[in-house]
Order: C-alpha cells, then sequence, then structure tokens
C-alpha cells in the first residue's frame, strides 16, 4: 500500500487537522475537536443553518462543502463510518442562531440512527430541527422504492440549492422544501474500475478483474448492478445517460444540470471525454444542458471509476444553482 500516511490509525484526524491549518482562513472547530467543523463565521444571524455529515473518505463530501452558500457544519466520522449522536449534536449548537437548523444527509442507516438521535436532543433544548435525507442513487433502489436509495454524488446539489436559499434569509420550511425539490429531481449512477482501500486495512474492499467495469456501484464499494466487459467511453456513457433519463422521466426540451464526478483516482482529464459523450447523448436527444459541473464532488477514497449526476431544472432551482458560494473545496461565483 503507497499511501502518504503515518500510522495508518491517525489518517483521518492527521488529514483533518492538515485540512484546519491550510483553511483556517474559513473553518474552525468545535470544541477544540478536529471531528466537528463549522463555519469560521458561524453562527449567523437571521439565517437558517445546515449541518451535515458522514463517514471520511468522500471528499470533498462532506466537509468541503461548509462555508459561504452551502452547510454551515459537519461531524465527520472514521472512514466510511457514521459520526455519534453527541457529535452532531454538538455542531447544530455551535451553527444554530435562532432560526433553526437543517439536517442534509445521505441515506445511510449510521447517520439516520445518529441524527435522528441527535434531532431529538436538540429540539428537547429548544432548537427546530427538519431533516432532508438524499436518495439519489438509481442504482440501489428501484424507482418505486426510490425513498430507500443510498444518497451519493447527488447532495452537491442539495447543499447547493439548500444553502443558496438559506442565504436569501428563506424560513426553515422553505429551505427543507428546496432541499426536498432537489431529492426528487434529482439522479446519479456510478460505475467503478478498481477498488478502494481503506488505510488502516490495506486491502481492497472488493475485487474487479482487470477487463470488468462494474456499473451502479457504490460509494463504499456497495455492489452495483451489473458487471460488464470494459467498454467505450462512448458506449458506457450511453448506457448511463439512458439509465438516468428513463428515471428521472426526461423529455426533450427538459433543461437539467449535469455532474460528471470523479471517484477519486480518475484523472480529470478521462472525466472530460466523459463529459463530451454526455453532452453529445443529451443534443442528440434535444436535452439541453444548464451549467454543468466536471470534476471530484464525491469520491470513494483511492476508487477509480466515475458517476454522472442529473438534476431537472425549473426557474426557481436554477436560481439557486446560479448563486454564489465559498468554500475551501468549491468557489462559484
Amino acid at each position: 500500500m503507497k499511501k502518504i500516511l503515518n500510522n495508518p490509525n491517525d489518517f483521518v484526524d492527521e488529514s483533518l487537522h492538515g485540512i484546519v491549518l491550510a483553511h483556517a482562513d474559513q473553518l474552525k472547530m468545535v470544541n477544540e475537536d478536529l471531528r466537528l467543523l463549522v463555519r469560521k463565521d458561524a453562527p449567523i444571524q437571521g439565517k437558517v443553518a445546515i449541518a451535515t455529515g458522514g463517514g471520511y473518505g468522500h471528499l470533498p463530501v462532506f466537509l468541503g462543502y461548509v462555508g459561504e452558500g452551502l452547510a454551515d457544519g459537519v461531524c465527520v466520522g472514521n472512514v466510511f463510518s457514521s459520526p455519534s449522536s453527541d457529535a452532531m449534536l454538538a455542531v447544530t449548537k455551535a451553527i444554530d442562531a435562532g432560526k433553526g437548523v437543517l439536517f442534509l444527509y445521505g441515506n445511510y442507516f449510521g447517520d439516520k440512527m445518529n441524527f435522528d438521535l441527535a434531532q431529538e436532543v436538540a429540539e428537547e433544548s429548544g432548537i427546530q430541527v427538519e431533516t432532508v435525507r438524499v436518495t439519489d442513487d438509481v442504482a440501489s433502489q428501484p424507482h418505486e422504492n426510490r425513498k430507500k436509495r443510498r444518497g451519493v454524488a447527488g447532495i452537491f446539489y442539495a447543499y447547493k440549492i439548500a444553502g443558496a436559499a438559506a442565504n436569501e434569509g428563506k424560513g426553515l420550511q422553505e429551505v427543507k422544501q428546496a432541499a426536498e425539490k432537489v431529492v426528487e429531481n434529482v439522479g446519479t449512477i456510478g460505475v467503478g474500475f478498481t477498488p478502494t482501500t481503506i488505510p488502516a486495512s490495506g486491502k481492497p474492499t472488493f475485487m474487479i478483474p482487470n477487463d470488468e467495469i462494474e456499473i451502479g456501484i457504490g460509494i463504499h464499494g456497495e455492489p452495483g448492478i451489473e458487471r460488464t466487459p470494459v467498454k467505450s467511453a462512448k458506449e458506457l456513457v450511453v448506457d448511463l445517460v439512458n439509465h438516468l433519463m428513463g428515471d428521472l422521466n426526461i423529455q426533450p426540451n427538459d433543461e437539467i444540470s449535469v455532474l460528471v464526478n470523479g471517484m477519486g483516482a480518475t484523472p480529470l482529464k478521462e472525466l472530460y471525454v466523459a463529459y463530451r459523450e454526455v453532452y453529445n447523448c443529451l443534443l442528440e436527444k434535444e436535452i439541453r444542458i444548464y451549467k454543468p459541473y466536471v470534476g471530484n464532488y464525491g469520491t470513494s477514497l483511492d476508487a477509480s471509476g466515475f458517476s454522472i449526476s442529473f438534476l431537472k431544472l425549473d426557474e426557481e432551482l436554477k436560481g439557486y444553482l446560479d448563486a454564489p458560494v465559498r468554500t475551501p473545496f468549491f468557489q462559484q461565483g
């Protein structure tokens, strides 16, 4: 295992410490805890706060989206492991400014259990809390069970839209509704080329033969829906686009935002090959693209592969999508 490491068991804290040192102008710790990070200027008076969190290893998800125009605070767990309810509660209290807190995170059992417990305790202490779970992984459950789907890279759009609504001074219910609108209109499907290796174990989490790829793979190495021989970029993208269009019922002249996301080890130049094929495929189908994003927006440690997310747009969502943001990992406007 060739990685930039000292003791593998210290990987998460040493990585987080490096982030805090590098971006002390934008982030600060809660209670001197590297696992509890909030905006430097939190709490923001007059604004609904957004809290997120989850296991480490998906950078910039989750902490990379803490900053101006996005989330206000994050609690970080071990690699692919949920943070505790106490951590979530501490972040909630640190960012609340009296207008309530939206919990916004991916649909995973440990996160749900601990965020729900933190919400219960927070409300007992007088903090109003609402929850939205992102369920964008179209390969993880059939459409009729979409509320049970996993949350993957499409959570980027939930942060972007909900963060913009909160930044405009919307109330807690309005911010929640903006996030829910994203969940209803976003879909993601990924493909894995090589597995991820958790530093503490030093071993791949699964195996894929060199001449195969896995369609629909999860961000923790969860099995996908199909293993196929390696395909050309065009063949692969056409398959993924058709899957998303069918699931989201995208029709000619619809307007969508496109996210081509790297899993962690895929070169950026290859992601642009994928985006080219997405663009050509949608052009042929008379689908309009508004504000594409290409890069590493939600990763899986050192896995190679990529995902495609579509967000169906209307004028309200376009306005929120255009809003400026500034975090250590993502800037716009």
